[in-house]
């Protein structure tokens, strides 16, 4: 799914008019329609105190054609207009005087007016801002969404919460509503899915208001939304006449005295993925622990008791995953070195093999062309410097990419793959992969699917994708908590098998207002 700018919205909506010969005011019925809908298919006609709290622009018009149809469907509501401009626009206006006819008198705030009384038993809709927001709230209507906030009552946003810019930063955090949830119209905001803004949006769904499929399909974005249908087509069936070979050889190099565990993540996890063979390179002191815990991977061992000192082995390997627990000491970084002046294959680097690029800036350099990198935020940092905000962050490491041709991986809630100024948004993964060994995991998996033929950044998004897929399937029976890195390695079989099971069906709307 493609995710659009702002400017991009609005290009959308004039070629949407225009393709399909239709008024701005019709489009904007489109929306009340399905957002209504919406609404009452949950609702049911109960009786629940229902407060609008609607701009004066087309997010506001939005708002006042629902407290139309909810009126017309018997809902107690209370219009309230958030007076901050003296511009209004044509649709808002048109739909207010809708209102007038109807006998409902909407309720004006200003900068002097007290504000409503809000229970938490209430519903509040948001349609004061919309994605047209391009400077801060003035001070009482940030006081405004203040008391919305402070009343615990559900909080439907409409397309976006007031307060939120759709391609930067927040200023004024308190100055933005705290939705409970959010309809969003066609696609998703990028800010849904930025730490600094997601927090505004528990939850959000995305209702089709037939933006034109023409535009949809043929507009270039800067970020695509990944899941289920986006990662299916990525995958390569096995062949009947097949045997290990064909499914590649992968060498996982890492670990050191205490974290002999991560390498053994990494290894079953790129087993697991389906990698045809997988052989582990380690200090001396992982050989029997390894040996013992995957008969499967077979073991290369350092002449180091406890560190790996150099990187020498005689396979053929197709790719090479490695930093996992590998200790920054001088002996490794100086084997880091020298093993990246002769490598030529493809890597994965996580972990220790990120800080040793970050303590040597001039090894970035010695990288393969598409390389992935793996930081999780900071050691993110160490690579490319801080950053003022999420969408400098975005910035920032998509030069870093472009400099070094390189695939970064930005580990997070919604994990981000950036690659050839492209951004990929995983949908899969819960808070309970907040745990250790968890990216030693992600590792194995996009080592094992290069190791299988797919490309980098293929590798990348997939894995992004499994990796979370199997969280989602594992803590359904462990819980947050009780998640750990074994199990949802375990659970990458069951996330490969979901690829192919069909979505439950969606509930029919029980007396759907129709265009």
């Amino acid at each position: 799914m493609k995710i659009f700018n702002a400017k991009q919205i609005y290009e959308a909506d004039k070629f949407t008019i225009k393709k399909q010969q239709i008024s701005s005011d019709e489009l904007m019925e489109r929306v009340a329609i399905q957002i209504f809908n919406w609404l009452h298919l949950r609702l049911q006609g109960a009786p629940v105190k229902i407060h609008l709290f609607c701009g004066i622009g087309n997010n506001g018009g939005d708002g006042v054609a629902v407290a139309r149809h909810l009126q017309e469907h018997g809902y107690h509501i209370h219009v309230h207009i958030v007076n901050y401009s003296d511009k209004r626009s044509d649709d808002f206006l048109l739909n207010l005087n809708r209102l007038k006819d109807r006998k409902i008198w909407p309720n004006f705030i200003n900068s002097d007016s007290e504000f409503p009384e809000i229970s938490n038993e209430d519903i509040v809709i948001d349609a004061i801002f919309g994605i047209g927001l391009n400077r801060n709230p003035d001070a009482w209507v940030v006081k405004l969404i203040q008391n919305i906030n402070a009343s615990n009552a559900f909080v439907l946003g409409v397309d976006i919460p007031s307060g939120l810019f759709t391609d930067r930063a927040v200023e004024i955090k308190e100055g933005v509503v705290r939705a409970s949830y959010v309809l969003s119209f066609q696609t998703p905001k990028l800010v849904f899915f930025l730490p600094e803004t997601g927090i505004y949006s528990n939850q959000w769904e995305i209702l089709d208001i037939g933006i034109d499929p023409e535009y949809l399909m043929n507009t270039a974005v800067d970020y695509d939304l990944i899941g289920k249908h986006e990662v299916l087509p990525l995958y390569i069936p096995r062949e009947k006449f097949s045997h290990k070979g064909t499914y590649g050889h992968a060498l996982i190099v890492g670990g050191s005295y205490g974290k002999i565990g991560s390498v053994q993540l990494a290894s079953k996890a790129c087993l697991l993925t389906g990698s045809g063979l997988v052989t582990a390179y380690l200090p001396k002191c992982g050989y029997i622990p390894m040996q013992t815990a995957l008969p499967e991977v077979m073991i290369i061992t350092d002449e180091d008791e406890k560190n790996i000192s150099t990187i020498n082995f005689e396979i053929s390997p197709n790719v090479i995953g490695i930093g996992i627990g590998l200790s920054t000491v001088k002996n490794t970084q100086k084997a880091f070195e020298e093993f990246l002046k002769k490598n030529t294959l493809p890597l994965v680097i996580d972990a220790d093999g990120i800080n040793i690029l970050s303590e040597n800036k001039s090894f970035l350099k010695l990288l393969p062309a598409q390389t992935i990198l793996t930081p999780h935020p900071k050691e993110l940092e160490r690579l490319i410097g801080s950053w003022k905000d999420d969408f400098d962050k975005l910035k920032k490491a998509k030069a870093f990419s472009k400099k070094y041709d390189c695939v970064l991986v930005l580990k997070g809630a919604h994990t981000i793959t950036l690659y050839n100024n492209k951004g990929y948004i995983n949908t899969t993964g819960n808070p309970g992969m907040a745990t250790a060994g968890s990216g030693d995991v992600l590792t194995g998996i996009i080592t094992g699917l290069i190791a299988q033929g797919y490309s980098t950044e293929t590798a990348a998004v997939f894995g992004v994708y499994l990796h979370g897929k199997a969280g989602d399937i594992a803590v359904e029976n462990y819980g947050y908590q009780a998640l750990i890195a074994s199990t949802i390695s375990d659970a990458i079989g069951d996330a490969f098998i979901d690829l192919f099971k069909a979505p439950n069906p969606v509930p029919e709307q029980e007396e759907p207002i129709e265009e």
